[in-house]
């Protein structure tokens, strides 16, 4: 937990989840606790709007190019590593779109293992290997049809060159 004097932040990230003739694409991917799935998803970097992010992440980890389409949600998810002190909370903007075929040449980025074009029943019958629980629930948002213009999220132009105060 933060101190007193500590602002809390949590993690930001982005996902993109891409259906295909009723498959979804998901990463196998190393992290602490192994190999597991994942949306096509990452960390948001400074200076980087959240439809810049989903677009190069699923870039990075698909090798594809993705159109995001509509914001599914913003979702919240909290882990503890207990072993390492982490206590993290992350906050995802997740996306729906479509992708092209794979770039041929392009690697994944390092630590995703493969993609896989899986569907809803082989996705739920997987739970226990889902980095997250935002895993699921963003492609049951997606099959519920939630989806949110694009236009709801606004980039102010300070993000690329940042208002300067004092």
């Amino acid at each position: 937990m933060s101190t007193k004097n500590e602002r809390w932040k949590p993690a930001v990230t982005v996902a993109a989840v891409i259906e295909q003739d009723g498959r979804y694409l998901l990463v196998e991917e190393e992290t602490p606790e192994g190999l597991q799935l994942n949306n096509p998803a990452g960390h948001l970097d400074p200076g980087e709007s959240p439809l810049e992010g989903v677009v190069r992440e699923a870039l990075e980890e698909t090798a594809r190019d993705f159109v995001p389409e509509a914001l599914l949600g913003l979702y919240m998810a909290r882990f503890v590593r207990s072993k390492r002190g982490e206590d993290v909370t992350y906050l995802r903007l997740a996306f729906s779109g479509r992708v092209g075929e794979a770039i041929k040449g392009r690697t994944l980025d390092h630590g995703i293992h493969r993609t896989l074009w899986m569907t809803v029943d082989e996705i739920r019958a997987s739970a226990e290997r889902h980095r997250s629980p935002l895993v699921l629930r963003c492609i049951e948002d997606h099959m519920a049809g939630k989806r949110l213009p694009l236009d709801a999220i606004h980039i102010d132009p300070s993000l690329y060159t940042p208002l300067i105060k004092g």
